[in-house]
């Protein structure tokens, strides 16, 4: 994995996913809410609700991505041997797979019916077809 892909995923993890140069907004269904949908989601005190189960997961995943990332920029830094260091980075990209799995399920189950249901359907069908577009490069 080159610099430029760690330094992109990085900044993708920081900022929401992103594919290629186009920026894919956090989907609501994943845990990610409007302003007036957190303000329904605090108790009296101030304090969020538990996080869903399916937000969990996905930050669970992506520790987990960070951790093994950093990882093998130790053993590019130590000078481990290549094929081991290959190896580490095909583990990495399953777990980012299983993490793009984990948000399109969310995105299918929450934000293409809600905007379905809201009168979008061209442009929630837009949005899957550049996915899948997006998806057919790799």
């Amino acid at each position: 994995m080159s610099r430029a892909m760690v330094a992109r995923l990085s900044l993708c993890l920081t900022t929401g996913l992103a594919i290629g140069m186009i920026r894919i907004p956090r989907p609501r269904g994943w845990g990610y809410t409007t302003w007036s949908e957190r303000a329904k989601n605090m108790t009296s005190d101030g304090n969020h609700q538990h996080l869903s189960e399916q937000k969990r997961d996905g930050l669970k995943r992506l520790s987990y991505i960070e951790g093994h990332l950093a990882g093998v920029r130790r053993m590019v830094e130590e000078d481990t041997y290549c094929v081991d260091i290959l190896k580490q980075t095909f583990a990495v990209r399953r777990a980012i797979q299983k993490l793009e799995g984990v948000l399109l399920e969310g995105h299918l189950h929450s934000c293409v019916i809600d905007g379905v249901k809201d009168g979008r359907e061209d442009e929630v069908l837009g949005e899957l077809l550049q996915l899948y577009a997006l998806s057919d490069r790799t």
